[in-house]
């Protein structure tokens, strides 16, 4: 079965949304492929907000500043300029569209602004504590009722299709492969333009906050169609995930720390002002380091995120999901700490790009969370990542609209899927098995604190399951766990790769062997395909 779109794009997170919206606006039809449902992904669980300057007192130059201080000095400059000075714009198309963010009071026009780690000023728009829900809910009404997207759910990306153009004899996209996971039939999709905008890999992780499609697809694909990743190494861990056996993966946002949250051990000690002076609202990945500190020398399975010196009704004013949650395990935080554990949140690089979304490979694209600009450097400032998906998704749209104006030099369908050589898959034991050994190595040796030992156990583990899993794609048909087996080893081993180059320590990446910074390691780390 072939179809066609001008325009595909993968995953229907923010990025992915308003993409499709801003090229409907143009005129330009696209179809959105998502491998659950429309209203699903990271964006969807995002609780704390969107940083934009709003507020007289603050200013761009702080934006700016804060990102690249949580950047540690790696951050693009044209990027952070170009995202924080369009945040303003991107609040307001956002409540154009109809996001309801938070008031200071019921009648005022003015923004309630909340202040998060590494910020120095209020400058976080939300909708309580549920901001990314309320944005992709209601971004999502406007994608149904568009005449120019179509949507298409449970169906999973496998790999892009490349053709030479015929006249500049350059590799350019020309559609893709999908598994419909319903049927299980693989789709083929012609296509000029393919928008990868899948999210993180933070699955690749025995403990994340983040859902089961985190699985790295976008970047695994767009490296096996030969293109360029950067910063990999650099993966974000939020300091406070909810701790209790039937939680899940629940994240008890930053800003309740913003909010005065205190971080303290299970006697009630505050522990972050003998890590930094900033204490709880210093950036994530001194909170997180600190946190795995305190509980390795305390021999702790979790410490506490204590804000009950607040009022009731304050709390569930602005944190009511959050309330609710704790509650539900019979914790109220308003009498009671929070348990907590830091867990994998955000891949903080990903598939190289311009600052238009443009990928190595023509007419490949890439935005959000699998997409590195530049932007986040070795750190990414809290609720700076639904900011990037939204004033990327503009550019993007116009670049694209641009590209479109010159066709495919071939009109061509691409080759149908070829399952001629491949038969039922007769052990996925097998595929299960794989998928624990590679998230507990991962945790084990990849994680907030890493050694070259550690990344080297972690590497010879991945090469045996990089093997396994070849094999098995090379001779059974292909399913969802598979496939997103395949694309989490892979990235993984990228992750591996990337932090293996770095030696030093700095943001994110945070070794023993070498634990401090090293200005001639003031780059970016740069993957290219053989």
């Amino acid at each position: 079965m072939t179809r066609y779109s001008p325009v595909v794009i993968v995953g229907s997170g923010l990025a992915g949304i308003s993409l499709a919206l801003r090229l409907s606006s143009i005129g330009v039809k696209s179809l959105l492929l998502t491998k659950s449902t429309l209203a699903s992904g990271s964006s969807l669980w995002a609780q704390g907000g969107i940083a934009a300057v709003m507020d007289p007192s603050d200013s761009f130059e702080a934006h700016i500043q804060d990102t690249h201080d949580a950047g540690a000095g790696l951050c693009n400059v044209e990027a952070v300029q170009t995202v924080v000075e369009g945040a303003p714009n991107a609040i307001d198309w956002l409540s154009g569209a109809g996001v309801d963010f938070d008031l200071k009071e019921k009648k005022s026009n003015a923004l309630h602004l909340a202040q998060e780690g590494g910020h120095s000023y209020r400058r976080v728009a939300h909708v309580a504590d549920s901001t990314g829900r309320a944005v992709v809910e209601t971004l999502d009404q406007q994608v149904l009722a568009s005449s120019h997207i179509e949507v298409l759910e449970n169906h999973l990306s496998i790999d892009v299709i490349k053709s030479s153009d015929s006249q500049s004899g350059r590799e350019r996209v020309i559609g893709l492969y999908a598994l419909n996971n319903k049927t299980q039939e693989i789709v083929t999709i012609r296509s000029e333009v393919v928008v990868l905008a899948t999210g993180g890999a933070s699955k690749a992780y025995l403990y994340t906050s983040n859902p089961d499609t985190s699985t790295g697809d976008g970047i695994a694909i767009a490296w096996r169609a030969g293109c360029s990743v950067s910063n990999l190494e650099f993966v974000q861990f939020h300091p406070t995930c909810l701790f209790h056996p039937h939680a899940g993966s629940f994240l008890i946002s930053e800003a309740v720390r913003g909010e005065g949250g205190k971080l303290v051990l299970p006697d009630g000690t505050r522990f972050m002002d003998r890590h930094d002076p900033r204490a709880e609202l210093a950036p994530r990945d001194i909170v997180a380091r600190a946190i795995d500190f305190e509980m390795k020398k305390n021999g702790l399975d979790c410490i506490y995120l204590d804000i009950s010196h607040k009022e009731k009704h304050y709390l569930t004013k602005h944190f009511p999901a959050i309330y609710e949650r704790c509650l539900s395990f019979g914790i109220d935080m308003a009498t009671s700490p929070i348990p907590v554990v830091p867990a994998a949140h955000y891949t903080c690089g990903g598939i190289t790009t311009d600052l238009n979304g443009q990928t190595d490979l023509s007419g490949l694209f890439a935005l959000g969370e699998n997409a590195c600009t530049g932007l986040h450097g070795a750190n990414r400032l809290a609720s700076n990542s639904l900011l990037e998906c939204v004033v990327f998704a503009e550019r993007a749209a116009g670049t694209i609209s641009d590209y479109l104006e010159t066709p495919l030099s071939s009109p061509d369908d691409p080759d149908p899927w070829d399952e001629s050589q491949v038969t039922d898959p007769d052990e996925l034991v097998v595929v299960a098995h794989n998928w624990d050994e590679l998230r507990r190595s991962m945790w084990d040796y990849v994680g907030i604190v890493r050694t070259s030992r550690r990344l080297q156990r972690a590497a010879n583990r991945l090469n045996v399951l990089t093997e396994e899993i070849r094999d098995f794609y090379s001779n059974f048909k292909v399913n969802q766990d598979l496939l997103e087996l395949r694309n989490l080893v892979l990235v993984s081993e990228l992750i591996v790769r990337c932090a293996a180059m770095r030696k030093e320590s700095r943001g994110l990446h945070y070794t023993l062997d070498h634990p401090t910074s090293d200005k001639a390691q003031q780059h970016d780390t740069v993957l290219r395909p053989h």
